[in-house]
């Protein structure tokens, strides 16, 4: 099928889950799970975008799924209004953010120890005030403050790097190793004990509820209900072990893997970065592999690139990680990345797949200074459109006119994606070809297609989460790309 909202409309899921479906945990204040239940009460049933023919209507979890997300089948931490308080009026937004997430991040892994049967989703439900509160620049008003900060920034990073011997001093510092933004740190801090969770904001629950000073709803979803709905709905089911769809065309034997690099900032050397990789195989399952923390960020033309050994021993974890899972090894690997790759670097990862495998050094750039216009329409080129500049590059536009929804997916002239066989050997119009068909493998927001690649569009969302907790570089988080979205 054309979309993917029309294949799980029409058959459902590639591969169901058992027959109980999903079964949540759900941390929240009560007020969030009243919100959270309603919520799965309301898609139980047809759900339609008002005047947005562009945005197919959701028909129902069970319809769509085969199998029940019940707001019967929950279990509950409550978070008490109390207990939020105390975290959340720290003067330090480090302070805050950390505090916050050590609240129901300590809560979800003190029930998970305890071994509740059968819970295979943690659905995280936030009030306003932290998304407010716990995002890096957020403020918090003078006479909202409860507890004063009991340290300066440049002092925490130094107590960081040297300890001090009062163990109170280096309590204070702690949070200052943790990025400064709710979400990321929650996640980043879960991933060692591999838990899927889904955060949701109250107010995206319950948007009604929530006004501005003149009386309008401040996050108007009225539109977008339905589309929200089949958001929500798929990643959770792919959250919990299912597959929603596969492509039909991808070649068998072929993998994707997109790099990612996130420069560490808590880091005096302005060199250091943290490096993963994202694996997409045929069958869209997806996983992460961190490698190395090291001084991959080159200051000079602002770009990264691994040395020789760290390259082998990423794609190295690749190409076993592919094997356990389908058997064998791949026969052929397209690897993404933004820059270009550099000769020593390259060796490394020849070095990595052996003769075996042929692997496809592939860049790309959505920064392009190259507009097409349709003369004589209302409606900008076609979705899918390739200009074949050589036999190694080109651009393809993987945002534009769709017919099958009479509408266009860019809000304005679509850019295209500037591509490049950088390394290796291929045709590039397969290569463009892959590429457009990666971009119907978001799990995360079910849509009919997204403007970049899956093995670029997480990308930096995945650095940003490895860098928000401290780098263990003994300790690797898992695989399984559920844990990161």
């Amino acid at each position: 099928m054309e979309d993917p909202r029309d294949g799980l409309t029409i058959f459902g899921p590639l591969e169901p889950l058992r027959p109980y479906g999903i079964i949540s945990g759900v941390i929240s204040t009560k007020q969030g799970l009243e919100k959270f239940k309603k919520f799965l009460k309301e898609i139980e049933s047809p759900i339609y975008n008002r005047d947005n023919t562009s945005r197919p209507f959701f028909p129902g979890f069970n319809s769509v799924f085969k199998m029940e997300w019940s707001p019967e089948k929950i279990y509950h931490i409550n978070i008490e209004n109390s207990e939020l308080g105390k975290c959340l009026y720290y003067e330090d937004v480090h302070d805050r953010t950390y505090y916050t997430v050590s609240l129901f991040a300590d809560k979800i892994i003190s029930a998970n120890k305890d071994d509740h049967a059968g819970i295979n989703l943690w659905v995280v439900i936030v009030p306003d005030e932290i998304y407010e509160y716990c995002r890096p620049q957020s403020t918090i008003k003078k006479e909202q403050v409860i507890i004063k900060k009991s340290i300066s920034k440049s002092r925490a990073k130094k107590l960081i790097k040297e300890p001090s011997i009062w163990e109170e001093d280096n309590v204070a510092a702690a949070p200052y190793s943790y990025e400064a933004n709710f979400h990321n740190q929650l996640k980043a801090r879960l991933l060692k004990h591999t838990l899927p969770t889904q955060i949701i904001r109250e107010s995206t629950l319950s948007p009604q509820d929530y006004l501005n000073s003149l009386g309008f709803v401040k996050r108007d979803f009225s539109k977008i209900r339905g589309h929200f709905a089949w958001s929500i709905s798929t990643a959770a089911f792919y959250k919990t072990g299912g597959k929603p769809w596969k492509l039909a065309d991808i070649r068998k034997g072929v993998c994707y893997v997109g790099l990612v690099f996130k420069k560490d900032e808590r880091s005096s050397d302005p060199r250091n970065a943290c490096c993963a990789a994202q694996m997409f195989l045929d069958s869209g399952d997806g996983f992460v592999f961190k490698g190395a923390v090291g001084p991959w960020y080159n200051t000079k033309f602002g770009d990264f690139h691994l040395k020789p050994n760290q390259a082998e021993e990423l794609i190295k974890m690749a190409i076993n990680t592919y094997r356990s899972t389908e058997g064998s090894d791949p026969t052929e690997i397209f690897l993404h990345a933004k820059t270009k790759f550099d000769e020593k670097e390259w060796e490394g990862f020849k070095r990595g797949t052996g003769v075996k495998t042929n692997i496809v050094g592939v860049t790309i750039k959505d920064h392009v200074p190259l507009k097409i216009y349709r003369d004589n329409s209302k409606f900008p080129i076609l979705r899918g459109l390739a200009f074949i500049d050589t036999d190694q590059s080109g651009y393809l536009w993987t945002v534009g006119f769709v017919p099958r929804l009479d509408t266009s997916l860019a809000s304005e002239v679509p850019n295209p994606l500037f591509v490049e066989i950088n390394k290796g050997s291929a045709d590039i119009q397969q290569v463009m070809t892959d590429i457009l068909a990666l971009t119907k493998l978001n799990y995360n927001a079910c849509i009919y297609a997204d403007g970049k690649p899956v093995t670029l569009r997480f990308a930096d969302k995945v650095g940003d989460i490895l860098t928000s907790a401290p780098l263990d570089k003994k300790e690797a988080p898992p695989l399984s790309f559920k844990y990161y979205i």
